[in-house]
């Protein structure tokens, strides 16, 4: 397996655990969350992480192919959606941020299984890659304020702050994967406006 998708198979991989991790105390009362919490983030940054490193090295080692521009999306969508249903169960997520955002992934699914089956491939877009960065950037947020929750280090007023601004984070995001959805399915209808012509 070319190293980009041993990258990208690790996000789906990483992510479930994350899950499992989560919500261990609360499914076992003895496991301590102050110990899970410490072991996610670091796993959390390095899933993250990979989603640069694959496309580095596919680039560097010229591994660019058609099955790496539809599995990178596809593990960028797993990992987002998990971390974020995980933020979702525990309040630090809105509801429908959250559908926004899974019916945005899944409505670009779709426009990439559609294209594919016309012999078409919709690539990764700037709003796209901006959008994920954006949600990486407002579920860091929500795993610092996880990790507040667990350890209290913050004051209260503080706290209320930061999580102000988590959820400006996560409207912003929402309004951005929304943006670039249009662009996306305007990328498609003029790409198959070319192919008719």
């Amino acid at each position: 397996m070319k190293l980009s998708n041993v990258f990208t198979s690790s996000r789906l991989v990483l992510a479930p655990l994350i899950y499992v991790l989560y919500f261990l105390p609360d499914w076992l009362p003895f496991i301590n969350p102050k110990i899970t919490i410490l072991i996610i983030i670091p796993i959390f940054i390095f899933m993250e992480f990979t989603d640069f490193l694959d496309g580095y090295y596919a680039r560097r080692h010229n591994q660019v192919d058609e099955f790496g521009k539809i599995f990178d999306p596809f593990a960028d969508v797993v990992a987002n959606v998990t971390v974020l249903f995980c933020f979702l169960m525990d309040g630090l997520l809105f509801a429908p941020f959250f559908l926004i955002i899974v019916y945005r992934e899944f409505g670009i699914m779709f426009l990439r299984m559609k294209a594919r089956g016309e012999g078409m491939t919709i690539g990764a877009k700037m709003g796209g890659k901006t959008k994920t960065v954006l949600y990486i950037v407002a579920a860091s947020v929500s795993m610092f304020l996880k990790l507040e929750q667990i350890y209290v280090f913050l004051p209260p007023a503080l706290t209320r702050y930061v999580t102000y601004f988590n959820w400006l984070l996560y409207f912003a995001a929402v309004i951005l994967s929304l943006a670039s959805f249009a662009d996306y399915l305007t990328s498609y209808l003029n790409t198959r406006r070319e192919n008719d012509e």
